[in-house]
């Protein structure tokens, strides 16, 4: 019997593809040893192929019209934006992601940067590199506290629980959350207020954006809700850069409407270089690194390759995207 035909990224490690080729016939793009694949070169590599691990790579009409076979596209990420889910309905190809396994560490990184920012770690860092050292009654290098404070998050899914456990256990903070359906079990467990959108924004003194990207977040955070915001909140997004207005931001950073923000995603990525964000010293910002760890990135990555094996051998994926199940 032939074993389906799939297509990976050369990234992955060895153990994870030797897992797959058990069940499948594997091909990779090498990447430097090929050059940079481009649309073209990938459209005749999915020719034959049953599977594919193409994260970020949009799954469209286009791309499905050259991959007649096509049953299976495995997402190594939580977010599946990348999918038009009307052309993989009407092909009747499989959409999977990765949930669960990273939740942890991304709260561990929005965490991260909420400390950084109220304790203005970059800043104070570049200064005693500057051979500086802090005056103690220096106001000007003063901080804000973390504890007892009013976290508000946006978006309580499974990593905004995790942050939420970490904000309400870790340093006392009132929870506040805003999400598209109540959380009963989050309310009862860590004493979570559920607010609308605008009366948390005007209540919480951190505020996390933690929604997925969809027609209906794109942009959520604006103009006025920068306006609604305490002058000393800090601001932190680890969604997805375009469920901000970057132009808003900065407007309420340089108008002094807010205190600070610490952003893992941006509006382009890479980042332009002449973003002025960049330049702001109460900013805190990270290369989209939420899952950044050894073992989280080995945990999606065979999280990614058994969705794809189990949809390609007469199984059904425990981690299909809802919209396609």
């Amino acid at each position: 019997m032939n074993k389906p035909k799939v297509y990976i990224p050369n990234y992955l490690p060895k153990e994870i593809v030797a897992y797959i080729e058990k069940y499948c016939t594997v091909e990779t793009w090498k990447g430097e040893e090929d050059g940079e694949l481009h649309k073209e070169e990938l459209f005749k590599l999915l020719e034959d192929k049953e599977g594919a691990i193409l994260t970020g790579m949009t799954i469209d009409d286009n791309l499905l019209s050259h991959a007649p076979k096509l049953k299976v596209v495995s997402n190594i990420a939580v977010g599946y934006n990348n999918f038009d889910l009307g052309a993989m309905k009407k092909r009747g190809v499989i959409g999977t992601n990765t949930p669960g396994v990273l939740d942890d560490s991304v709260a561990d990184l929005v965490f991260s940067l909420l400390l950084a920012s109220a304790r203005r770690i970059s800043e104070l860092d570049a200064y005693v590199k500057a051979e500086k050292w802090k005056d103690s009654d220096n106001e000007n290098l003063f901080g804000e506290d973390v504890h007892h404070k009013t976290l508000g998050i946006i978006g309580m899914g499974r990593i905004g629980e995790a942050i939420a456990k970490r904000g309400k256990l870790g340093f006392d903070m009132e929870i506040l959350y805003c999400n598209r359906n109540r959380k009963p079990e989050v309310e009862e467990s860590l004493g979570a207020k559920y607010e609308d959108l605008n009366s948390l924004l005007s209540k919480a003194d951190f505020i996390v954006l933690m929604t997925p990207l969809t027609k209906e977040t794109k942009g959520l955070i604006g103009y006025k809700e920068f306006e609604l915001m305490k002058n000393t909140a800090i601001f932190i997004n680890a969604s997805r850069g375009q469920t901000i207005n970057e132009a808003a931001l900065l407007d309420a950073l340089l108008k002094g409407k807010i205190y600070g923000a610490a952003l893992d995603v941006f509006e382009n990525e890479p980042i332009n270089l002449d973003n002025p964000l960049l330049k702001l010293p109460n900013v805190i910002t990270t290369p989209h690194i939420g899952t950044a760890t050894a073992k989280t990135r080995f945990d999606m990555a065979m999280q990614a390759a058994e969705n794809m094996v189990k949809a390609l051998t007469g199984g059904t994926p425990a981690n299909v995207v809802k919209e396609l199940k």
